[in-house]
């Protein structure tokens, strides 16, 4: 069953989120206004180290008040490819510069709500080339081993839909690589 857009009109827009009104015809025929959030695409990063271990950032996100556990993400520019947004991100945050980078699995957060698509890619051989010019990240930096996280989940260390959906796909991808 497929939902028609009508039309399209903006509610708010800012750098950051676009909230439009669109005029929705649905399966059944009824045509209604459906609100949705426009938002940038983000990439992100799983870098792995030799020992099977993830690096991870310790961060506030001050709109839900949380500290939690994540992966080097952040937004996709305009016109920039996702891949090299992935390696932008996590060099400007963790110091550390992907050799090479490659596909892990892309998500639709909340595809009913909004646009947003999340981009995550795995790298297994970053390295250091300096301190993160990215200041206001994280607190810290720890490599996790990989058997640790499904515990870290399970405990509400890891609750970032970005990570938890890199952190899975990352546990099931090294499952396929033993």
């Amino acid at each position: 069953m497929r939902w028609a857009v009508h039309g399209e009109r903006a509610l708010h827009d800012t750098p950051w989120v676009r909230l439009r009104a669109l005029e929705v015809e649905q399966p059944d025929g009824e045509r209604c206004e459906y609100h949705v959030v426009r938002l940038r695409d983000v990439a992100v990063t799983a870098a792995v180290d030799d020992g099977r271990r993830v690096l991870m950032m310790w961060r506030h996100r001050f709109v839900t008040g949380t500290w939690a556990w994540e992966l080097p993400m952040g937004l996709v520019e305009d016109g920039e490819e996702p891949v090299a947004a992935a390696a932008r991100e996590l060099e400007e945050e963790t110091g550390l510069r992907a050799g090479s980078l490659r596909p892990l699995i892309r998500a639709e957060p909340a595809a009913g709500i909004t646009d947003s698509r999340h981009f995550v890619f795995r790298t297994d051989d970053a390295a250091y080339v300096g301190e993160p010019v990215e200041r206001n990240e994280s607190d810290r930096l720890e490599w996790i081993a990989l058997p640790q996280v499904r515990a870290m989940i399970e405990q509400g260390e890891i609750v970032s839909s970005a990570t938890l959906v890199a952190v899975m796909a990352l546990l099931l991808d090294v499952t396929m690589d033993s």
